[in-house]
């Protein structure tokens, strides 16, 4: 005996077209929001991986019993480690490397993993570097003339907005280097306050 089967219907194209429609109309109105989003992660990876430079030249600076440094890449969030002794330590950044000094870095990041329109804030202001001595304290950097060590680094990301704590909706993220050689991310929000542990010294 035969078995008939129901004729399989599909789609009609007035419904495609309204489904097409709809979905058109949710994606122009989540655009703004998800492209927002976008630029707020740029600024938190490259908070994070400023946070983990400045975490390994310490570490590193630890275990060889030697001074490291990190030095960021000038207005951009790049870094490189490498150690102090080595001069000049900022030729190893990596959009100036010689490649005989490049083998000398301990560990390096180019602003372009993700953070490309992250940019940074320095105090004190133009200082770029940040030296950690073998009992993982700050210690004056050690080229010449000498320059003072980091101890803030203010991520931003222009392509996004102002920061809130400037009246704009992005929320920018800081990073501050005590005299001790502890490392820490910070929110500089006014409205983020104590007991907060986001909140800055």
């Amino acid at each position: 005996m035969l078995s008939t089967h129901s004729p399989q219907r599909g789609f009609s194209l007035i419904e495609v077209m309204i489904g097409l429609t709809v979905l058109g109309i949710l994606i122009s109105l989540g655009a703004p929001a998800f492209s927002g989003w976008l630029q707020s992660q740029q600024i938190r990876a490259a908070a994070d991986a400023i946070l983990n430079g400045m975490q390994v030249a310490r570490g590193e600076a630890i275990k060889r019993n030697l001074a490291v440094q990190m030095v960021l890449e000038p207005d951009t969030t790049g870094w490189t480690v490498c150690e102090a002794t080595v001069q000049p330590c900022d030729s190893i950044v990596p959009a100036n490397a010689d490649p005989a000094i490049a083998k000398l870095a301990i560990q390096s990041r180019a602003h372009q993993e993700g953070t490309i329109n992250a940019r940074i804030a320095t105090l004190p202001a133009g200082a770029v570097a940040v030296t950690f001595s073998p009992l993982g304290s700050v210690i004056p950097n050690s080229d010449s003339p000498l320059t003072s060590p980091l101890t803030r680094v203010d991520v931003s990301n222009p392509a996004g907005g102002t920061c809130l704590a400037d009246g704009g909706s992005m929320r920018c993220l800081r990073i501050v280097v005590s005299g001790g050689g502890s490392v820490r991310m910070c929110d500089p929000t006014p409205t983020v306050v104590a007991p907060d542990p986001r909140v800055c010294p």
